[in-house]
């Protein structure tokens, strides 16, 4: 206490702001691990899929749209992490948000995307993970819970993805 008192104004109001961006960096780390939100979606092959019947694997929800760039841009990306680590307990869920599918289909077929694809259209699993970014990335643990949420996409994000995965497998 007596190091803190003699510290120059300027430096304490720093330190203070710092100790308080940690203690709020840690508090949002700690938010996230909460349980996912269910939802129940008709996907690309034709089924529903429902996200509780995952529970013992690694969940990826990408939510995007087809005329968002960086989606197009993420996705090969995405299949490729898919494919990866499949075998290992982890699905990926494209969840696409647009209420007509028409463009989305054609997408996925020109990308030749192999993960399955949940289709959104009335924005039920959206607005349940408050998704207001395209893409938006959710990963959830094998216990249910949401662990990482990744708004955006900037190339070498998917090497951030990558350890989370790693990670959450390994647990």
């Amino acid at each position: 206490m007596l190091l803190y008192k003699s510290l120059h104004k300027s430096l304490r109001k720093k330190l203070a702001t710092i100790t308080a961006g940690i203690a709020l960096g840690l508090s949002s780390l700690l938010a996230l691990a909460e349980p996912a939100p269910d939802f129940t979606l008709p996907s690309s092959s034709g089924e529903n899929v429902r996200l509780a019947e995952q529970r013992g694997q690694v969940v990826m929800l990408n939510f995007w749209a087809s005329w968002c760039g960086p989606c197009r841009q993420e996705m090969p990306l995405l299949d490729e992490m898919s494919k990866r680590y499949s075998s290992a307990g982890f699905v990926l869920y494209g969840v696409n948000v647009e209420e007509d599918n028409t463009d989305a289909k054609k997408l996925i077929q020109q990308l030749g995307v192999t993960f399955p694809i949940l289709y959104d259209a009335e924005s039920k699993a959206s607005s349940l993970y408050n998704v207001d970014a395209m893409p938006t990335t959710v990963l959830i643990d094998k216990k249910g819970e949401i662990r990482y949420v990744n708004r955006g996409y900037k190339p070498g994000d998917e090497n951030k993805y990558r350890d989370q995965i790693r990670e959450l497998i390994k647990e």
